[in-house]
């Protein structure tokens, strides 16, 4: 197969796949890859691959083409090419929830300077990379990268760019619970599918109307939180999007459990927990498995919330998921106050604050925790964040946390 017809075949497999026939979409691409003699066109038709894994939940076959890619781009000799599959490499990895992975060849990605191609991907290396500190918990991290990524979006007008950072953001104001923040910038994200989404996928939409869900449901509005959810799980059912119907199915358990009906809950949280475990989310499971704990607490099962938390603390050490290691810890903290084991109590309290210690989850300014109930936060340029109100009466001449830090030990 030549140059002309592999970039023919490459173009019919993209009008198959806009057309929602991804098997077939997939058939043609994959002929592509055994027959074409362009190493150009398989690195093209190599990409839509990874594309259509990814949007598929079929995480290890993303990874598997994009190693392929990879060998294909040191052939080509090409930086950009080799650029852009180290990203891929990435991002599988990121979707396989193996972080420390991930933020390693996103920063192979950002050495790999020089180019203009290269220069407009920095963007995407730094959502990646964001999104793989905050699995890990590392917040000012996370932070510093998500606004990298939104400067990168700004100053090259790419406003896919900037939805799906404005996604990000809104997932990691929810974990450390600014909720006004959390809802601002999926609200944003949705602005940017109607203004500027019409040759767009679905999926943008989608995933706005998923995180102003999350949003919605933890400021306790259910109603606007069932609508969202209903409409991003309507479009992710058209386009067999597995990982994104395994989110919304984890949302309507929380709504469910929110309005305390547990019956409801339960075979949401199955169905999720089914999905998340097919496509290799750990990430997600760790918060199937927090849901189903409360389920269980809310039914005073303690001994079955238990069990739930002894799984997900397996998952969360072994991800290195500090803030799922904190809320589990919390939780063993109220049940055994419940059941007045004293020992076990202590043990969990003392683990609690370690993790907050080591996620610097306090506000440097009161000393009070961050993420233990909703409040306005605030970031300095340095990234290191506040409550809102703490910085409006104490004013700041530099970061407190950045003082603090270039302090050396032997001068404490």
């Amino acid at each position: 197969m030549g140059q002309d017809q592999t970039k023919q075949q490459i173009e019919k497999g993209l009008h198959l796949y806009q057309s929602n026939q991804t098997e077939k979409a997939l058939r043609v691409w994959m002929r592509v890859l055994e027959k074409s003699a362009d190493p150009a066109g398989r690195f093209r038709v190599l990409g839509c691959l990874i594309t259509a894994h990814a949007e598929m939940g079929r995480y290890k076959d993303m990874l598997k083409f994009a190693v392929v890619q990879i060998d294909t781009a040191r052939e080509l000799e090409d930086p950009d090419f080799l650029t852009e599959s180290y990203l891929n490499l990435a991002r599988s990895n990121e979707k396989l929830c193996e972080f420390q992975k991930t933020i390693s060849y996103c920063k192979t990605c950002l050495n790999m300077q020089g180019t203009t191609v290269s220069m407009q991907l920095n963007g995407q290396v730094s959502l990646s990379m964001g999104n793989a500190f905050l699995g890990l918990s590392i917040f000012q991290k996370a932070l510093e990268c998500f606004e990298k990524a939104l400067r990168y979006a700004h100053n090259n007008d790419d406003k896919m760019l900037e939805c799906r950072v404005c996604c990000s953001l809104g997932n990691f104001y929810t974990q450390i619970k600014d909720y006004e923040k959390a809802l601002f910038f999926p609200c944003k994200a949705a602005e940017l599918v109607n203004d500027y989404g019409k040759g767009w996928s679905l999926k943008y939409r989608a995933m706005s109307q998923y995180h102003m869900a999350v949003a919605y449901r933890k400021l306790g509005r259910l109603a606007d939180a069932m609508d969202c959810c209903e409409e991003s799980m309507k479009i992710a059912l058209q386009h067999g999007d597995r990982p994104l119907q395994a989110l919304c199915l984890l949302c309507f358990a929380d709504i469910h459990r929110s309005r305390r009906d547990v019956q409801t809950a339960f075979p949401r949280y199955d169905s999720s927990m089914s999905i998340m475990t097919e496509i290799g989310n750990r990430l997600g499971l760790i918060q199937v498995l927090l849901g189903v704990t409360k389920c269980w607490m809310i039914q005073k099962e303690l001994d079955k919330a238990l069990e739930s938390i002894e799984k997900a603390q397996e998952l969360a050490e072994g991800l290195g998921n500090k803030l799922g290691q904190l809320k589990l810890h919390c939780l063993c903290e109220r049940i055994y106050r419940t059941k007045e084991q004293q020992q076990e109590l202590r043990d969990h309290v003392v683990k609690f604050h370690e993790c907050v210690e080591e996620m610097e989850l306090y506000c440097g300014m009161c000393g009070e925790s961050i993420g233990e109930k909703n409040n306005q936060l605030q970031a300095l340029p340095c990234s290191h964040f506040f409550h809102l109100k703490c910085l409006q009466t104490n004013g700041t001449r530099g970061c407190p946390n950045c003082r603090r830090l270039s302090v050396k030990p032997g001068y404490v």
